[in-house]
């Protein structure tokens, strides 16, 4: 049992009954204010703990933390001290939050210096990413644009259940909640075309996932293990891996995306922590075929998420158009990441794992807007009487998700992203 997630916690600060962050959850971030350069923070209820703060005035004291580790642009020296450290922080961080200590709610000077506003803080990228994978691991996704793009009898390649499929990804181009992006161009070909022409993408899409993050790192040669994987994950943000799916039906053959996805994917900004989740675990679907001996895994390695997607036309009303569960997939993340490593290669710290889009088994669950509106043969209708098909100029995408049970929801917040023209 970890202690900071006893379902009967009370903090002493204020913390909505509906809230993402109540003292069970406390995920991490980078945040910054008018005053205050970037630092670490944790989420409680609508306010930020400054751990910047904290930690010079001594409420970390006996925990052995490196002189200034939080007092920096991002996570990765933090979360690069290991999971046991990591544990220990947020258990003290729970101390100080829970209604029955003093310490810190005590000492009004200090508590009203270390709880920021949530609305008096910008948001930023809480890790350097290094290197960047993204999954394909949900059959339900698989299966549609299989479907819809080859062959239905024959929707799934081969190779598909038999190893959590993915490909490296452009690390510089991930950008946190709330950075508007523009529609990508590129080359694309119409089926009647004889040749491909260049211009704006016109069927720029969202994709649903989630993405892990490691703490660790293995030398170059060794591999990780489905049973160790997880002193490798710190935790897990929202991911918005976006897609214009008419440069990539173009360009894909014979090696994949690449300008269709190198553009841009999206964030929440809060790392909700594999300790904070661990209630929340579920069953995955049977594996069938049997996986080869490096995939098996033994326990419960998925996670009940409800996760939700919405769209906001310009100057317009948010549309409800997807709720899917992270729960869902087929390869989970103990196997991604023995996978990834089974040949040598080495990880690193703030590295990012993109889970592939979470796409259910009924028309309302499909994670992408390709499958939502079936390739553009089911337009989604919107409350002011517009129609998608893929996303315009203007439209906002909200990705939402939390994790519920025994009166405790631990949430993500939000990653939200404007699409702004082609410059």
């Amino acid at each position: 049992m970890i202690k900071a997630n006893n379902p009967s916690l009370k903090s002493w600060v204020e913390v909505e009954r509906d809230s993402d962050f109540p003292i069970q959850n406390l995920p991490f971030g980078i945040f910054t204010t008018e005053y205050l350069t970037a630092g670490a923070g944790v989420a409680i209820g609508n306010n930020i703990l400054d751990l910047t703060y904290l930690h010079e005035h001594g409420y970390f004291d006996g925990l052995g933390l490196p002189s200034g580790v939080f007092n920096q642009q991002y996570l990765n020296d933090f979360i690069g001290l290991g999971k046991k450290v990591t544990r220990e922080v947020r258990e003290r961080i729970s101390e100080l939050l829970d209604i029955n200590n003093d310490e810190l709610q005590g000492h009004k000077a200090d508590a009203e210096m270390a709880l920021i506003p949530m609305d008096e803080a910008e948001m930023l990228m809480p890790v350097k990413v290094p290197n960047y994978t993204d999954f394909y691991s949900s059959v339900e996704h698989a299966t549609n644009v299989g479907t819809m793009f080859r062959d239905p009898d024959n929707a799934l390649f081969p190779n598909w259940k038999h190893l959590p499929v993915g490909y490296h990804g452009r690390a510089s181009s991930i950008i946190p909640s709330g950075v508007n992006i523009h529609r990508p161009k590129g080359q694309t070909k119409a089926p009647d075309a004889e040749k491909p022409s260049f211009g704006p993408s016109k069927r720029l899409d969202f994709e649903l996932e989630t993405a892990f993050i490691t703490c660790k790192q293995n030398e170059l040669g060794d591999s990780v293990s489905t049973k160790n994987a997880e002193d490798f994950i710190f935790g897990f943000v929202l991911f918005n891996d976006w897609s214009a799916r008419d440069v990539q039906v173009w360009e894909y053959v014979p090696l994949g995306p690449f300008l269709a996805k190198n553009f841009a994917s999206s964030i929440s900004p809060w790392i909700v922590t594999m300790d904070a989740l661990e209630p929340f675990r579920t069953e995955g679907p049977e594996q069938e075929p049997a996986v080869l001996p490096y995939l098996e895994f033994k326990g419960k390695k998925n996670y009940n998420i409800s996760l939700e997607v919405l769209l906001q036309p310009e100057g317009g009303e948010e549309n409800l158009i997807c709720k899917s569960n992270f729960k869902y997939m087929y390869w989970n993340v103990n196997q991604q990441l023995a996978h990834h490593t089974v040949n040598g290669c080495n990880i690193q710290v703030g590295d990012m794992y993109g889970s592939g889009t979470i796409s259910g088994s009924t028309p309302d669950s499909y994670g992408s807007m390709l499958e939502l509106a079936w390739k553009g043969t089911k337009p989604i209708k919107l409350s002011d009487g517009t129609e998608r098909k893929f996303v315009e100029d203007g439209d906002t995408v909200i990705m939402r998700g939390f994790a519920e049970k025994d009166g405790v929801r631990i949430g993500f917040g939000e990653v939200k992203t404007k699409v702004l023209p082609a410059k």
